[in-house]
C-alpha cells in the first residue's frame, strides 16, 4: 500500500513541477518574442531614414521663381530688377538740346576795289571786276553816270558823242576821239587793218576785219547797241548805227 502511494505522490509532483515549469516558460517566450518585435521594428525604422553621422539632413527645398530670359542685347549691363506685378518707373524727360547758334548771315562774294581811269574828255572810268573776264566801267563826269559798258566774254565798245572807248576784257580802258567811218562801206583802218561793213538788219551791223592779204581775221557785230573789240594793241569800235572808228 505505502509503496503505490508513494509513486502516485511522485507522479503527481512530477505533474506539478512539469505544470509550473511551462507557466514560466509561456511568459518568458512570450516576453522574448515581444523584445524581438520592438528591436525588429527599431530596427526596421532605423534603416528607413538612414542619416550621416554628423551631418544635419536637408531641409525642403524651397521652390525657385523662374527668372525672366535676359536679352542679348542686355547681357553685360546690370539692369534694375523690378517685382513682378510693378510698373518701371518713367525715365525722366530729356533735357532739351540747346538752341543753335545761327551763323551770321554771308554776305554776297565782296566786290573788287574800284579802280579808275582818266578819258580823252576829261570824264573818267571807274572800273569794278565782277568775275573771271567780267567787268563794268561806269563812264562818270561831274558825279553824274553817263553810260556804262560790261565786258562778259567779250570786249565792250561805245561811242559817247565821238568819243570812242574800249573796255577790253582784262579790265582796260582806252578811249579816243572821232576817226569814224559810216557804213555799210569797206574801210581803212589804224594798223593796216581794213573793215568791210555791211547792214544786216535795222541798228545791226557787221564788220569784218581783213588783214594786208584780205583774209578774215576776226568781226564785229552790233545789235542795237555798240560794239568794240582789239585786234594786235588796235582798238575798234562799231556803233548801232553802223559807224566804225579805230585806234592804236
Amino acid at each position: 500500500m505505502f509503496p503505490s502511494t508513494t509513486r502516485r505522490a511522485t507522479t503527481v509532483r512530477t505533474l506539478a513541477r512539469t505544470a509550473l515549469a511551462a507557466a514560466l516558460i509561456v511568459p518568458a517566450a512570450t516576453a522574448c518574442s515581444s523584445a524581438s518585435d520592438a528591436k525588429g521594428t527599431t530596427a526596421a525604422t532605423a534603416a528607413a531614414t538612414p542619416t550621416t553621422q554628423g551631418t544635419t539632413a536637408p531641409a525642403a527645398a524651397t521652390p525657385v521663381t523662374p527668372t525672366t530670359p535676359v536679352s542679348p542685347a542686355a547681357q553685360g549691363s546690370a539692369a534694375p530688377a523690378t517685382a513682378p506685378g510693378a510698373t518701371a518707373p518713367a525715365a525722366p524727360p530729356a533735357s532739351p538740346a540747346p538752341p543753335r547758334a545761327t551763323p551770321p548771315a554771308t554776305s554776297a562774294k565782296a566786290k573788287s576795289p574800284v579802280h579808275t581811269q582818266p578819258l580823252v574828255d576829261g570824264s573818267t572810268a571807274e572800273v569794278q571786276e565782277v568775275g573771271a573776264q567780267h567787268y563794268v566801267a561806269k563812264i562818270v563826269h561831274s558825279g553824274d553816270v553817263l553810260a556804262t559798258l560790261e565786258t562778259n566774254g567779250s570786249d565792250a565798245g561805245l561811242d559817247a558823242n565821238d568819243m570812242f572807248v574800249v573796255l577790253s576784257l582784262d579790265g582796260q580802258v582806252h578811249s579816243w576821239m572821232g576817226g569814224g567811218h559810216q557804213g555799210p562801206g569797206t574801210f581803212k583802218l589804224a594798223g593796216g587793218w581794213t573793215a568791210k561793213v555791211t547792214k544786216i538788219g535795222e541798228l545791226r551791223y557787221r564788220a569784218q576785219i581783213l588783214g594786208t592779204d584780205n583774209a578774215v581775221n576776226g568781226t564785229l557785230e552790233s545789235n542795237q547797241q555798240d560794239a568794240g573789240g582789239v585786234a594786235n594793241g588796235v582798238y575798234m569800235v562799231l556803233t548801232a548805227g553802223g559807224e566804225i572808228s579805230a585806234h592804236m
